[in-house]
């Protein structure tokens, strides 16, 4: 376990890094950023970070969501580029409808930095990722060790998944078996993809899953709210003393189930700060930035909690946290 002094320093840097220089002469620019849903507070966390480093460039965003469908997602492209938008930003609706929206700037000599989810295919001057692979894996390690504390350590477990026709989807699900395999091969028997990312729908999900498998131990939902969903599902059942829940990203109702063990652990993002997105501001310069951007991932459990959350306050739940 990272030190007190280690995790300060790092809220520290991050916090510097955060305020940074204001950029009052530059030229006013107004991008675009295309999420998928705003409903989902990963997205609102991610669009926070945009919305600010524009701030410190003298520049505006416009958000347009896109409600999960990729139809409306290429509307608002079109739309920002009538709007002659000076450049885009987009967490696509899933890795295969980001192309078309790239094509469409492309076509319109609009830069596009990718955030989050990736593309199959296309132009772009930046994809700015967190490692969902590590991450993933890395929480399936907390869930396995906790498996075996209580004496399961054949699970078995099931998912709930984001969309695996995300790049992230995938590498979130190979991540999380790869810790399975690692840790005696605890068993999977369930696997639901998400369609609306909702709380109610991961609700009816998890239920399914535990009156399937009474013998079920452990879940791993891949995103924030329909997290909570699962809780639900959990105490409904009356199962809390059997079934374990690690979960990934991180909204602020997650501290409390975190602390009181109804989550063991969440590979947080850091959507705040993958929104903090320079690279468009550094092509518009005429410099070069990275083709990709790796954001780490906090694994946060009740062990780190504490040492982790002046850090996690700024870079996931861009200060919506109420202290």
């Amino acid at each position: 376990m990272r030190s007190k002094s280690f995790w300060a320093a790092i809220a520290a840097a991050i916090a510097l890094m955060l305020v940074g220089p204001v950029h009052a002469q530059e030229k006013e620019r107004h991008f675009a950023y295309l999420t998928p849903g705003l409903d989902l507070p990963f997205w609102r966390y991610l669009a926070a970070g945009i919305a600010d480093e524009a701030k410190k460039h003298n520049s505006t965003v416009t958000d347009y969501d896109s409600h999960n469908d990729a139809a409306t997602q290429l509307k608002n492209a079109q739309d920002a580029i009538a709007g002659h938008v000076d450049g885009i930003l987009i967490s696509p609706t899933d890795s295969s409808t980001a192309p078309s929206v790239l094509a469409l700037a492309e076509k319109a000599n609009i830069p596009v930095v990718i955030a989050d989810i990736g593309t199959v295919s296309g132009n772009y001057v930046s994809f700015i990722i967190s490692d969902n692979e590590k991450g993933a894996h890395d929480t399936g390690v907390a869930l396995a060790a906790a498996l075996k504390e209580r004496h399961w350590d054949q699970g078995p477990v099931g998912l709930v998944t984001i969309s695996l026709a995300r790049n992230n989807g995938k590498a979130r699900t190979k991540g999380f078996r790869d810790a399975l395999k690692e840790n005696g091969d605890i068993k999977e028997v369930a696997l639901d993809q998400m369609q609306r990312y909702t709380a109610d729908e991961t609700f009816k999900y998890v239920q399914d899953m535990l009156t399937a498998h009474p013998d079920l131990h452990g879940i791993f939902v891949q995103t924030d709210t329909p997290t909570l969903g699962a809780v639900r599902a959990i105490e409904a059942a009356h199962r809390n003393d059997t079934v374990l829940l690690a979960a990934f990203d991180g909204v602020p109702e997650f501290v409390d189930l975190i602390r009181q063990g109804k989550v063991v652990a969440s590979g947080m993002q850091q959507p705040y700060l993958m929104g903090l997105a320079q690279a468009m501001f550094d092509h518009l310069d005429g410099k070069t930035p990275p083709k990709e951007i790796l954001v780490p991932i906090i694994v946060v459990s009740q062990k780190n909690l504490d040492e982790v959350l002046p850090t996690i306050t700024q870079t996931v739940f861009a200060n919506e946290l109420k202290k």
